[in-house]
């Protein structure tokens, strides 16, 4: 009989990069929305990550409020996409892209994850002009 043992690493967030929000929850949500939308992209899917951790939090007895609210923005450029995968196609790894608006007791941010160098770049790039021009709105 052969038995072993894995010990895996400790799960760790990739840095986030985030530029705080002068403005409300939902006007930053608002602002993010239209800087996708004004670069030519759709967006696919909105993930309502601080709806989901109030509620289940409420389910497993939880009592700290991590959010006051966050909402995911998933979106994709199909240019930047095969350019990135053509460079490695274990990049799909990394797509959807995404931006994220949060609010804490701290404020609103607006974020979006780092990205390995090389080719990937172009697309923290691109997450980093969106931020931008959503946090100026």
């Amino acid at each position: 009989m052969c038995v072993s043992f894995a010990f895996g690493q400790v799960a760790r967030a990739q840095e986030a990069i985030t530029t705080p929000y002068a403005g409300s929850f939902d006007d930053a949500v608002f602002a993010v929305e239209n800087a996708i939308i004004d670069h030519g992209l759709k967006v696919d899917h909105i993930s309502h990550v601080g709806e989901m951790l109030a509620r289940t939090g409420q389910d497993l007895g939880a009592t700290l409020e991590i959010f006051k609210a966050a909402d995911v923005f998933l979106f994709c450029s199909a240019v930047l996409s095969r350019e990135m995968m053509t460079d490695d196609p274990m990049n799909i790894a990394h797509c959807p892209y995404n931006l994220f608006v949060a609010e804490t007791e701290k404020g609103v941010v607006i974020g979006h994850r780092s990205y390995p160098q090389g080719a990937m770049q172009k697309v923290q790039s691109l997450l980093a002009e969106l931020t931008a021009q959503a946090a100026q709105q």
